[in-house]
């Protein structure tokens, strides 16, 4: 950290599990730390203080209201369920704080547009809670999928992202449940899948979406596994699959004319400080057709603090230039959330129509 940039202070709205980790990750970054918790109740916001470590000069909220009116705050993080995110994150920026809010952002555009809107009328910072985008790795292979050579143009790109829910989950957990987080595993682990497909095609949106049939909902209608395909005007197309009820799985693959780009755990990396990927460039049958020339290549990319971390310390950054040097808000976190959250509605919009196509739009 340079000497002229601030620390920014977090306060974190809510003591959900997820909490935890992005507590230690404005720990490990060197550009922020955590200054208040707030719950609805004072206990309970003590409680994981405690238990997370905090500093001891945190302060303790008792209600979300007290949090937002705390003058030592730049940024409120909220993970709170998907349902509540409208009110607090907007509030929150009425109140010139900036935003860190969790995936999925809305239940739908309509609802994050007003968030959005807020955002920009008070000047702050908003930014969504995907970690594996701040990975150095993620750097690494846009460079490979922006190379004409090695990886020719983007045509095909495939993404899974699913876990083996236990039972108190699929019976208790706030994301099966419809009036808290609706969209389920679309929301939770498909979001994973639709940014991952994004990304790989530059944030540049599908034209249409279609839900696949491997749709499976829980009794009280809420998505325990889903999947679509996307497709380009330019003849691009991508499938993503996610799901509650099967094993803990994580592929990427992006396929172009000369190259292929994969990797098996693209949102969580195996190891906390170095993630690898996969590269194909250029490869043939050998002349027996017993193997490839050249084969694949492995790259393994290293990073001095974890991803989420990576998240937290560009956020602070972002924050810090529009603090201390009048900067203005990147609105590109915006947009990129928005184009995950069209898909989003695209292929609930499918799911509700019998899987039939859905037109996403420019």
């Amino acid at each position: 950290m340079s000497p002229s940039e601030p620390t920014i202070r977090f306060g974190i709205m809510g003591c959900a599990d997820i909490a935890r980790k992005v507590s230690r990750a404005i720990n490990l970054a060197p550009n922020a730390r955590i200054a208040a918790v707030a719950s609805r109740s004072l206990e309970k916001a003590a409680a994981f203080a405690r238990a997370n470590n905090l500093p001891p000069d945190t302060k303790i909220h008792g209600s979300y209201e007290s949090l937002l009116d705390d003058p030592d705050i730049d940024v409120v993080y909220l993970p709170l369920p998907t349902t509540l995110h409208l009110k607090w994150a907007t509030l929150a920026a009425q109140k010139k704080k900036h935003v860190l809010l969790e995936k999925p952002v809305a239940v739908t555009v309509a609802e994050l547009d007003q968030i959005l809107a807020a955002c920009v009328a008070n000047g702050v910072q908003f930014m969504d809670g995907t970690m594996w985008v701040h990975h150095p790795r993620t750097a690494k292979m846009r460079e490979f999928l922006d190379d004409k050579h090695r990886f020719g143009e983007l045509r095909t790109i495939h993404s899974c992202f699913t876990f083996a829910a236990p039972d108190s989950f699929l019976k208790d957990n706030i994301r099966v449940k419809p009036d808290l987080d609706s969209l389920g595993a679309l929301g939770d682990a498909g979001w994973y899948g639709v940014r991952a497909i994004l990304w790989a095609a530059g944030y540049h949106l599908p034209k249409t979406a279609v839900a696949t049939r491997a749709l499976v909902l829980s009794e009280q209608g809420v998505i325990l596994a889903c999947g679509a395909s996307l497709h380009w005007e330019d003849g691009k197309s991508a499938t993503f699959h996610c799901s509650f009820l099967t094993h803990m799985t994580m592929f990427l693959t992006a396929i172009g004319t000369q190259g292929t780009l994969q990797l098996n755990d693209f949102i969580i990396p195996f190891e906390e400080h170095e993630a690898s990927f996969s590269t194909a460039s250029q490869a043939r049958f050998n002349d027996q057709v017993t193997g490839w020339e050249p084969g694949p290549s492995q790259h393994v990319v290293s990073t001095d603090i974890p991803q989420e971390a990576c998240l937290i310390r560009e956020l602070s950054r972002l924050v810090g230039e529009i603090k201390v040097h009048g900067g203005k808000p990147d609105l590109t976190w915006a947009s990129r959330s928005r184009k995950t959250q069209r898909v989003l509605d695209a292929v609930k919009e499918s799911i509700d129509n019998g899987f039939q196509p859905v037109e996403i739009g420019n």
